[in-house]
Parts: structure tokens; sequence; C-alpha cells
């Protein structure tokens, strides 16, 4: 069977914002014009996290979430999601290019962004890239850098918005909500004494949490079917000593069993910063205020 051609965005594309973006439009672009199938290629794990041999960045998406949004938003038909291990690490660059994405992967015309750098040491650039496809006969772009009221866009810069809470200024320069999705997992269950039951996540390991505290957030359900949810981030220090981090949305307008079910949850706002309340019924007030507070702030953006 004859291979199918494709046109391949190279890159890790953690949190795939507006930097992103912009080689997966070229790609979508270039792909129809060649009629070849448009595709990425990413990596299971950070580069630096298998290079030092620990987690030194955490990620903004699984990379199960970091495909989804390829795919979602962009046309994306094919994310090629590579083992990052010590044999790809090593791997002479010439040969990522000729043996992995030519040969494995149909390659025709890649698309990288201007910092890209792969191979063993980080010996290819984008300067030896386009040297090398103009010898193979291959398409190639770079993509300049994307910038934002004067600032790169960048995973590490949305990294630390994140980290930091500042949930509306992440969505900005990712350029829509950021995700996270898992199964709802079984918890304490004090939110349904509340009445305000909630369908809990684990955070996914080696994914980066928020800054602890509520938000404004929507819930995409198995279905499809989407709806407002405030979201505590945290270790519930009114409730819990454990200082175990969940991740725990209150479906808004939703009554049914989730359990062992996939959800994505998408973050908008911070409403608050996480606190220990003097009692479950200050907490239920505050809560209840949340939900009020995400209510008036989804009326408010779609107007």
């Amino acid at each position: 069977m004859e291979q199918a051609k494709r046109v391949i965005a190279l890159g890790f594309f953690d949190g795939v914002h507006l930097g992103h973006a912009a080689l997966l439009r070229r790609v979508a672009e270039r792909a129809e014009e060649l009629g070849a199938v448009p595709a990425a290629v990413t990596f299971d794990g950070h580069p630096e996290n298998v290079i030092s041999g620990q987690v030194r960045v955490p990620l903004i998406n699984s990379p199960a979430d970091r495909g989804g949004l390829m795919e979602r938003l962009y046309g994306i038909r094919e994310v090629i999601t590579a083992h990052f291990d010590r044999a790809m690490m090593r791997m002479d660059w010439r040969d990522f290019v000729t043996e992995y994405l030519v040969r494995e992967h149909g390659a025709v015309h890649l698309v990288a962004g201007h910092d890209f750098r792969f191979g063993y040491r980080g010996e290819g650039t984008p300067q030896r890239l386009q040297s090398l496809c103009g010898e193979l006969g291959l398409g190639c772009d770079i993509v300049p850098r994307v910038e934002l009221d004067g600032v790169t866009v960048s995973s590490t810069h949305i990294r630390a918005l994140i980290a930091q809470g500042e949930m509306e200024e992440a969505v900005r320069f990712l350029g829509h909500p950021h995700i996270l999705s898992g199964p709802v997992v079984h918890g304490a269950e004090l939110g349904r004494t509340l009445g305000t039951p909630t369908a809990n996540l684990a955070l996914p390991e080696g994914v980066l949490s928020p800054a602890f505290g509520v938000y404004a957030c929507k819930v995409i359900l198995p279905d499809g079917a989407e709806r407002p949810a405030v979201a505590n981030v945290g270790v519930r220090p009114t409730v819990s000593d454990a200082n175990t981090v969940s991740v725990e949305p209150w479906i808004l307008d939703f009554d049914g069993g989730l359990y062992g079910q996939t959800i994505r949850l998408e973050f908008y706002k911070q409403l608050r910063p996480e606190r220990k309340f003097a009692s479950v019924e200050e907490l239920r007030a505050a809560i209840l205020e949340n939900a009020a507070q995400t209510r008036a702030y989804f009326t408010e953006i779609k107007r």
C-alpha cells in the first residue's frame, strides 16, 4: 500500500498556544495545496525532563489533551506522538528528518518555528532544516515568532501565568481556554452533603497544577454538552489535612452520574485563591457566591 503524503508541523506544542497556531494553520494550508494529510509530530515527555532525569518542566497539557486541541482547533488530522527516550535524544538531526519524518511518516513538507532545535545536542536548527529539505526535494516553512502586546508567545510564559493563577491572561496567550481532562474519580463526597456535588478529577502525573484557588470553568460532558462549572484546585484546607492536590468542578445545571467517564474542564478565570474557612457553612456560602459569579461571567462574555 502506498504511504500517505504528510505535511508535518514540528515542535513540542505544549499548551497549543498562539505561536503554535501559526505553524498549524500553515500546515493545513500546505496540506490542502499538496493533497496531503495535515499532521504534527510531538513527544510524549518533555525533552528537558528526559535529559535531566527529573521533572524540571511540568506540562501545560497531557499528550492526549495536546493532540485533541490540535485536531479540534486547527484541523490537524494526525498527531504523531513520538516516544522521547535516550535513543531519540541521541538521534542525529539528519536521521530524524530522513529516517523518521520522511521514510516512516511520508513527509513531503515540514513546518517549524523560528527557534525549533532537534536532534543530538540540538544540532538541528531551522536553517539546517531548510537546507536539508532543499537537498531532499521537500518543502519547508520556518514560521517567525508570534508576539502579543510586545511579549513573545511561549509555553514558558504561559506556564508562569497558570502557576500564578493569572488564567485570563493565560487564555489570551493560548488563544483558547486552558484545559484539563480525565476520568471522574471518587472523592470524599463532601460536596454532595453541602448541596454542591463535584466531579473529581485526578491531576495527571507531570501536568502543571494551576494556582490553588476557585475558577470559573466550563465542563464538556461525554456527550459533548457544555455546562458552566465552579472548580476548586488545591488541598481543601477547610475539610482536609491530607495535602493531596485535587481538581473538583461543581457542574452547574447538571444532575447525573459521571464516575469513570472522561470529561474536559476548560479554565477561564480565577475567582479567588484557595483559603481555609472557619466552618463548612462559611465554605458553602463562598461556593454559592462563586457559582453566581461564574454564571455572571459567562453571561457577560457572551455579549
